[in-house]
């Protein structure tokens, strides 16, 4: 390995582990949601406000997030973040009740605030532009493999010691995952920011103005805020209850998502850039993508039993099909503001997801439960929705229109 491709794999890997463990902990609940119903007794309005907690405190922190990422750089403000989430995640497992879940889960959501952003920061510093949707690509495929973790393997390692000290084992991995951040990625010499943080939190409101970001803030939010809620936690609901599953059958049905997504994440992110080669751009690509992506929503939506599982794996391998958009955005913006731009569409993504993740819950909860859990019928009507509200978006983002960043 050479100097230089010493350098990018310790300014890029030690980021990319970080947000494996963010992953990880995003969809943990999807597995150990049984459990947690049964001991503190939750219905499904506080399941799903329980697991988009972590969603809520995650997007919340996402606007100051950028600021902090291009003024302190991604090295500092992850290894910090970091022992947020290990603090969050100590607290979850020790937790006496139901309040106490809800906060823990949220400081974790918090300290995992940078695991996607901090390693698109480093991206934007170490990766030539035309390179970095392959980047991006294989670093959330990092993410995917924490997504392979926290289905069947966590289901046994939960079996074998509780998920209480799985929780506590969790804590400890992230401790020395912040530890890595900071003793092995690489300093950039280069000032990460050179103006103040009031000029910085103007920057970042106008961002927020640009016609450009409300034509493709619902598109991005939505596309990737869907799968991001249903696969850290309705999914394994669905499973059990539409197509009847056992509880280690679910968890085998998840981790073969898990797979689908690392490897289309992968893919997307090559056929992307061998696209960019040819001319075709980040957004054609992205569209391409999100042709499957409601088709295979449409097949969950309406039960087609014998397509229910070719139609989930494909949901989860072109789920993320949004962080095309992401160098996209930050060349319109400015790579000077890539840290802010990034953010502000990465907030948008995540308050969909919470929304999406607490009202599906708050849909389901409207139809009485029957004896295996809950009302198949409130699946078809909650997912319904989210799918008609992702045509509207796309229908917005094509509408012809003149803009400019």
């Amino acid at each position: 390995m050479t100097t230089t491709r010493r350098t990018l794999f310790l300014a890029l890997f030690p980021f990319a582990l970080g947000y494996l463990l963010s992953y990880l902990l995003r969809a943990v609940n999807a597995v150990v949601a049984p459990e947690l119903v049964k001991e503190f007794a939750i219905g499904p309005a506080e399941l799903g406000l329980l697991t988009a907690a972590y969603l809520l405190a995650f997007c919340a922190f996402q606007l100051p997030l950028g600021v902090l990422l291009d003024r302190f750089g991604p090295r500092r403000v992850q290894t910090a973040l970091l022992l947020v989430a290990a603090t969050g995640c100590a607290a979850f497992a020790v937790a006496p009740g139901f309040v106490t879940l809800v906060l823990a889960r949220a400081v974790i959501g918090l300290g995992f605030s940078a695991g996607l952003m901090a390693s698109y920061k480093a991206s934007s510093l170490w990766v030539p532009l035309e390179r970095r949707s392959l980047a991006n690509a294989t670093i959330m495929s990092m993410g995917a493999l924490g997504l392979v973790v926290a289905t069947e393997p966590t289901a046994l390692l939960s079996a074998a010691i509780g998920w209480r000290n799985v929780f506590l084992l969790f804590a400890a991995c992230i401790v020395a995952s912040s530890m890595f951040i900071f003793f092995a990625v690489p300093e950039r010499t280069e000032k990460t920011a050179a103006a103040g943080f009031g000029q910085q939190w103007r920057d970042l409101l106008n961002i927020m103005k640009l016609p450009l970001f409300w034509r493709v803030a619902p598109l991005l939010g939505l596309t990737a805020g869907i799968p991001i809620a249903y696969q850290t936690l309705w999914a394994g609901p669905w499973y059990r209850d539409v197509l009847g599953l056992a509880p280690l059958d679910v968890a085998r049905h998840l981790f073969w998502m898990a797979v689908a997504f690392m490897g289309g994440i992968l893919t997307v992110g090559f056929v992307a850039d061998r696209l960019q080669r040819r001319g075709i751009g980040p957004m054609t690509t992205m569209l391409g993508c999100l042709a499957l992506h409601t088709a295979a929503q449409a097949l969950i939506v309406l039960q087609v039993k014998s397509l229910a599982f070719p139609a989930w794996l494909v949901l989860a391998a072109v789920g993320q099909s949004a962080i095309l958009a992401f160098p996209w955005f930050a060349r319109h913006v400015g790579e000077s503001l890539s840290g802010r731009a990034n953010a502000t569409i990465n907030f948008s993504m995540f308050v969909c997801a919470f929304l999406i993740q607490y009202g599906v819950g708050v849909v389901i909860s409207l139809f009485a439960p029957v004896a295996a859990g809950y009302d198949p019928r409130a699946y078809a009507w909650a997912m319904g929705l989210c799918l008609a509200l992702q045509l509207a978006a796309l229908l917005w983002y094509l509408l012809p229109r003149k803009e400019t960043a």
